[in-house]
């Protein structure tokens, strides 16, 4: 059977799409991963997914003198990293980005073993473009962002399959939610303090009309009593919160963005603001509500009222639920799969 290596770190952004590839393949293929002892051990533990792990080499933005040390760390990465893959002896390494993925990819190439890497954002990170100059194909989850890179192909976003086919009545009664329309808003893994406390300020007035679903993060749950608002610190079963979702409300990371769009669920996203990232969430919004395919709110006009009045908008907009119906954005999985036998193929 050919084994394929995963890698892929930093936040769980960059690993869950592996868990969609594992999950899709792991009848055909031997699995394991390669990563840092960060989120992507945590999560292949928790999957049953065999992990080896280096010690990674991360880019500091801003901070000069911090980084003056990463040629040393990513050479003495790499040879971590090829010692691994000449015990493990991949047929093909999977990249899925970020920090974690550049010194198992420059190993790997070292080693003549293919590699093949997925850009999950409009605009490709820095350790993609590196990557993607030593790998056999650079797939893409956005179809404009293809065309960036010489070997560039458009697959669409690899996705778990239990987000597909749920019953909403029996989600709904799962989460113990009445027949009022629900939202669910979440921030990322780690939720977010801004949105968190601005929707607590008009929890109460939206709980008269809807239900809310509240992912706010680990330890940051607070006492309430308003009916109809339910808060959840961690979710492992995201399938079921998207299923009982009539609209939701969310940051515009790539991964989540394209499953909500994907199952059709009319969403305001409040993207990540330039100052504390690269930009890639509000350029993955503009490009959505470029098509009509969400409304958009900038964290920094983000307030209690803006946000109330931005979700009523959202909930009366009949010409989104339409776009949303028509579109044909979808799961990336048969596409990634199709490409990844390509190379195992010759192998």
């Amino acid at each position: 059977m050919k084994k394929i290596m995963l890698c892929g770190g930093g936040s769980a952004g960059h690993v869950m799409p592996n868990v969609a590839v594992y999950e899709n393949l792991k009848r055909q293929f031997e699995f394991s991963y390669i990563g840092t002892p960060a989120i992507e051990k945590e999560i292949c533990n928790k999957f049953g997914i065999p992990f080896r792990t280096f010690e990674g080499v991360k880019l500091i933005r801003g901070k000069f003198f911090c980084n003056l040390k990463i040629p040393f760390k990513l050479f003495a990465a790499v040879c971590e990293c090829k010692d691994i893959l000449i015990d493990e002896q991949p047929d093909l390494l999977f990249c899925k980005g970020g920090y974690a993925s550049l010194p198992p990819a420059i190993a790997a190439a070292k080693l003549k073993i293919p590699v093949l890497t997925h850009e999950s954002d409009l605009t490709p990170g820095l350790a993609n473009k590196i990557i993607s100059k030593k790998s056999v194909k650079t797939l893409t989850t956005f179809q404009p962002t293809a065309s960036l890179f010489k070997n560039g192909v458009y697959t669409g976003s690899p996705m778990r399959g239990c987000l597909f086919n749920r019953n909403k009545l029996d989600a709904k009664q799962k989460l113990g939610l009445d027949l009022k329309p629900a939202v669910l808003v979440f921030g990322g893994g780690s939720g977010s303090r801004k949105i968190n406390d601005n929707l607590r300020e008009i929890a109460l007035e939206l709980c008269k009309d809807y239900n809310v679903l509240h992912i706010c993060g680990a330890g940051n749950a607070v006492e309430t009593n308003i009916s109809g608002y339910g808060q959840i610190e961690f979710c492992d079963d995201m399938g079921l919160l998207y299923a009982a979702a009539d609209y939701a409300v969310a940051r515009c990371g790539s991964n989540s963005a394209h499953e909500l769009i994907a199952l059709k669920i009319p969403t305001l996203f409040i993207p990540l603001d330039n100052g504390r990232s690269r930009g890639d969430q509000v350029q993955n919004a503009d490009y959505f509500k470029s098509r009509g395919l969400c409304k958009v709110l900038r964290e920094s006009e983000l307030t209690p009222k803006t946000l109330k009045n931005a979700i009523n908008a959202l909930i009366r907009d009949e010409k989104l639920k339409t776009a949303l119906r028509d579109s044909n954005l979808g799961c990336g999985n048969r596409n990634i799969e199709i490409e990844i036998k390509s190379i195992l193929k010759s192998r």
